[in-house]
C-alpha cells in the first residue's frame, strides 16, 4: 500500500455498474480508481502493471471466468492486495469459498451508496490500524481491534419511517428497469403505493443512489446510480 489513497480496480462485467462503482469510489476520501476491467483477462492484464493497485472490487459473474477463480489467480501469483466481492450471487458455498479465499469483505447488490460507503470506510480502517507506528509486533487487543475493524459496519442511516427492506425492494426494481421510472411505474413494479415509491424515490435522490431527469410530456423519472 502506498502512502497515498487506496487504488482500487473495479472488475464487472456490465459497464453501467462499473461506471457507479467507481463514481462511488471517487468521492469517499482515502481511495482513488487505478482502472475499471469487464472480463477477468482485462483485470489479469492490469494487475500485471507493478505497484498499481491495493484493492479489487470483484463481481462474481463474469464474462470468461468466475470471479472465485480469478481471486486464486491473485492469490497464486503472490499479489500483495485485498479483494472486496460485490456480487448479487448469494449462494453460500460461494460465500463460504470467499471466506477461504480472504475475501475481506462480501457485498450483496444491490446497495444504496450509504452502504458501500460503510463498507469501505471499514475497510480503510482494517488497512490502517498497523500504520500509524510501524511496529512489527502486534498485541491480542491490536488484532482483536484491526479485525473488529472489517466486522463492525454501521447501520445505514435511513430517513425516519423508511425501512431497509423496502428501500432494497425499490434499489432492486431501479437497478432491473431498461430505463429510468417515475413513481407511478416504480409503484405498478415494485407492488407499493405511489406515495411510498415516491417518498423512496426522494431519499435515493437526496442520498446520491439515484439520479432524477425530465421527460417530454411525462413525469419526472429517477435511475438507480449503481
Amino acid at each position: 500500500m502506498s502512502g497515498g489513497p487506496m487504488r482500487v480496480l473495479i472488475v464487472d462485467d456490465e459497464e453501467i455498474t462499473a461506471s457507479a462503482h467507481a463514481a462511488y469510489v471517487e468521492r469517499l476520501t482515502g481511495f482513488s480508481v487505478a482502472g475499471v476491467a469487464h472480463t477477468g483477462h482485462e483485470a489479469i492484464r492490469l494487475l500485471r502493471r507493478p505497484d498499481t493497485v491495493d484493492l479489487v472490487l470483484l463481481d462474481m459473474n463474469l464474462p470468461d471466468t468466475h470471479g472465485l477463480d480469478l481471486c486464486r489467480q491473485i492469490r497464486s501469483a503472490g499479489l500483495d492486495l485485498d479483494v472486496i466481492a460485490i456480487t448479487a450471487v448469494r449462494e453460500v458455498g460461494v460465500v463460504r469459498a470467499s471466506v477461504s479465499l480472504g475475501i475481506v469483505q462480501y457485498l450483496i447488490k444491490p446497495f444504496t451508496f450509504a452502504t458501500f460507503a460503510d463498507r469501505m470506510r471499514s475497510y480503510l480502517d482494517f488497512r490502517r490500524s498497523f500504520d500509524d507506528d510501524g511496529r512489527l509486533l502486534a498485541t491480542q487487543g491490536d488484532v482483536d481491534h484491526t479485525l473488529g475493524a472489517l466486522r463492525t459496519v454501521a447501520p445505514p442511516a435511513h430517513d425516519k419511517g423508511l425501512s431497509e427492506g423496502t428501500l432494497q425492494l425499490v434499489v432492486a426494481a431501479l437497478a432491473a428497469a431498461p430505463s429510468a421510472l417515475s413513481a407511478t411505474e416504480l409503484s405498478d413494479s415494485a407492488a407499493i403505493s405511489r406515495v411510498t415509491a415516491r417518498r423512496y424515490l426522494e431519499h435515493l435522490v437526496a442520498s446520491g443512489a439515484a439520479t432524477k431527469s425530465a421527460r417530454y410530456g411525462a413525469p419526472e423519472a429517477t435511475r438507480c446510480s449503481r
